[in-house]
């Protein structure tokens, strides 16, 4: 499905608080580990959205699910970067937290200790047709693949999306849970997405094969364009079996890895909703997640003297 520029782009998916431990070397196991410790507005599909916002997509919304203890903190957060908050608020739950350990070595890599919270309760009765009004794109985190209503809100959306003839993005997430969901389980469910931007180790595990390239080649024989972002090696651009583009990363001095395939994700779309072609919007994408490492946390900048996003 092809889409004409311009129009909304509404994202769905996580809304987390980041806990972002920067440590040098080996976690000291049973004693301290000095680090720096710093408390951060996060989630793949938040931060996919400040991102699309900052790569110059002027209607930005996000459906999420937060709990009561931080609502009011991540939409502030959202709106500051840009992006219409349409968030639930969960009496019951709290807001998801991610601990991320960073090593501050040369790579930057991190490790994910996840409680979901809030995120995992999202489903159909929060979505609505009427979230499509004026919408150019739907995204949807594969974040919501991982729980029973999350993946009925996916088939709810991907239904409107079809009906209403808006092309819908998905991005896989976390290999480690893809793993835990299964293969053939994951490729049933995103049926009718027309674009995948799953990480090297993504692509790599949905098709068992050890080589990027192979592997989005294969990915595109089920989705009609896959973008597999592969870090410092820039990424790929695959449709109708076979690798059309390579594209280059951008060199960069990581201090923190943390949101930076969502960084990608979001000025990707930010650009192919102005009318680029997928390999000009993956070069922005390359070009946006080099400037995601070299800063702490998954969010961008604010631009100075922004304007609060109305209603």
């Amino acid at each position: 499905m092809t889409a004409a520029p311009g129009g909304a782009l509404l994202v769905v998916g996580d809304v987390v608080t980041d806990v972002v431990a920067r440590h040098r070397g080996p976690l000291a196991a049973g004693t301290d580990t000095a680090a720096s410790v710093r408390r951060l507005p996060g989630g793949a599909g938040a931060n996919v959205a400040c991102w699309a916002a900052h790569g110059g997509c002027g209607d930005v919304r996000l459906l999420g699910r937060v709990g009561t203890d931080a609502s009011d903190w991540h939409e502030r957060e959202l709106t500051a970067c840009g992006v219409r908050p349409l968030l639930v608020v969960d009496a019951a739950a709290p807001t998801g937290t991610v601990i991320c350990l960073v090593d501050t070595g040369a790579a930057a890599e991190r490790t994910f200790l996840t409680d979901s919270g809030a995120s995992l309760r999202i489903g159909p009765d929060d979505w609505s047709d009427t979230l499509l009004d004026g919408v150019g794109r739907l995204h949807l985190s594969g974040y919501l693949l991982f729980s029973e209503p999350g993946r009925a809100l996916v088939s709810a959306a991907l239904a409107s999306a079809r009906a209403r003839r808006v092309p819908v993005s998905l991005d896989p997430a976390s290999a480690g849970f893809l793993a835990e969901l299964g293969v053939g389980r994951f490729l049933g469910l995103v049926e009718g997405v027309d674009v995948l931007l799953p990480s090297r180790d993504e692509a790599c595990l949905l098709t068992g094969l050890p080589d990027a390239a192979d592997a989005a080649a294969k990915l595109s024989r089920h989705v009609p364009l896959v973008v597999a972002k592969l870090g410092a090696d820039g990424a790929l651009v695959a449709r109708s079996g076979a690798v059309s583009a390579r594209v280059a990363a951008v060199a960069a001095s990581p201090r923190d890895s943390t949101g930076a395939g969502d960084a990608f994700t979001g000025a990707f779309l930010a650009a192919l909703l102005t009318g680029a072609e997928p390999e000009e919007a993956a070069a922005a994408g390359c070009r946006a997640g080099a400037r995601a490492v070299e800063r702490v946390g998954g969010r961008p900048p604010r631009a100075i003297g922004r304007r609060p996003v109305d209603g």
